[in-house]
């Protein structure tokens, strides 16, 4: 019997999760399945994986991302995770990571930062006159210096809050529709039942298109940092 939550992680509780040998064998029949090896043809799902794995790469190429070195592995596997967080964050009842500022910062800040050093560790005389566009008056320097480093800054920012902000909003309305819907099964009529049906259909197709927009928008920014990067 589990007392609270936290005595799901004790060894002593008799529960399901204590059978560790049914564990092993769960865990080893999901790798077969998934193990490319297992099978005579390739699995559908892996088509989808190479599919998006080939629409982020194509953008990496022709940025200058493809001359660091696993830049691209990097980008292509955030993408991936974007994909997959933000697509399971729209099954009910499941935590949405994607839609709380810190999760997307924490993937968007270390991105820009190791940019960031990056480029001060190859070639800071570089960095520093990129601060200052070219031909600008001596007298306007230092207010361009300090916008130019201010706009470097807020990238993380604008990044996190970007992704954060569309699935949250997203998610709201979806909530919102799913609250009138219910009502209307009590004290709705036909005609509402239906229309609000449909638009909760409807909008639940077009989160599934923003979630893999906007994941393809975050490493799409990424990729165009780098080509501040220093050559």
């Amino acid at each position: 019997m589990l007392v609270d939550i936290f005595s799901s992680f004790d060894d002593h509780n008799q529960v399901f999760l204590s059978m560790y040998s049914l564990i092993w064998g769960f865990s080893l029949s999901v790798v077969l399945m998934f193990s490319s090896m297992f099978w005579v043809s390739g699995a559908r799902w892996t088509e989808i994986l190479h599919l998006f794995k080939e629409t982020i790469a194509a953008q990496v190429f022709r940025s200058f991302g493809i001359n660091l070195g696993g830049f691209m592995g990097l980008v292509v596997g955030l993408f991936l995770f974007l994909i997959f967080m933000n697509l399971i964050g729209l099954v009910p009842y499941v935590f949405s990571n994607t839609s709380h500022l810190a999760i997307s910062f924490s993937l968007g800040f270390p991105m820009w930062l190791s940019l960031i050093i990056s480029g001060v560790a190859f070639m800071p005389s570089s960095v520093i006159a990129g601060l200052l566009p070219m031909g600008a008056p001596a007298l306007l320097n230092p207010f361009l210096i300090l916008i130019e480093t201010v706009s470097i800054v807020v990238r993380p920012i604008t990044l996190s809050v970007r992704l954060m902000a569309n699935m949250s909003a997203g998610h709201i309305v979806l909530t919102l529709i799913g609250n009138y819907l219910t009502a209307s099964l009590f004290i709705g009529s036909l005609s509402s039942i239906v229309v609000l049906l449909g638009i909760q259909v409807f909008y639940t197709i077009f989160e599934f298109g923003i979630s893999l927009i906007q994941a393809y928008i975050f490493c799409l920014l990424i990729t165009l940092y780098v080509d501040e990067h220093p050559h």
